[in-house]
């Protein structure tokens, strides 16, 4: 069977980590070929080859900055174009200088205004950045929810 060309060929897995009303977000690199360069996003990934959606989250979390939340819920899925975005909420339950930052370049937490008003500054490059658009609809849909 061969997939039609709108039916999703990626899937990722997310997660929306709060502490005191705020997300952390990672700026992502400002290499071209990667998806959202140089915009804020959330931690997360591809999802490998026989990996559930949860063990992804907990993997690329680990990864990326050395840390594994003792809990994570399934906040939704978002089919856009080819991706399918599994999106799990839970609490940063460490400081910031408790988290290692393996990949992007920097790392922070975002305000409810600044996800409304769809950037964030970077203490690391001493500039503003924007938020990736789906991560920033996800955000507002999150808060939305209640569930904060």
């Amino acid at each position: 069977m061969t997939s039609s060309p709108t039916a999703p060929s990626v899937n990722v897995a997310l997660a929306i980590l709060h502490q005191e009303n705020q997300f952390l977000m990672q700026l992502r690199d400002d290499i071209p070929s990667i998806v959202f360069p140089g915009q804020w996003g959330f931690f997360g990934g591809h999802i490998e080859p026989g990996e559930s959606a949860e063990e992804g989250v907990f993997r690329e979390l680990m990864e990326e900055i050395g840390y594994r939340p003792e809990q994570l819920t399934l906040f939704g899925e978002q089919t856009e174009a080819r991706v399918r975005r599994y999106c799990f909420y839970g609490e940063l339950s460490v400081p910031l200088e408790a988290l290692q930052l393996n990949e992007g370049q920097d790392l922070g937490l975002c305000s409810v205004a600044e996800v409304s008003a769809g950037e964030k500054y970077s203490d690391r490059l001493g500039e503003v950045r924007s938020l990736g658009k789906p991560h920033q609809q996800i955000l507002l849909k999150f808060l939305e929810s209640g569930l904060l």
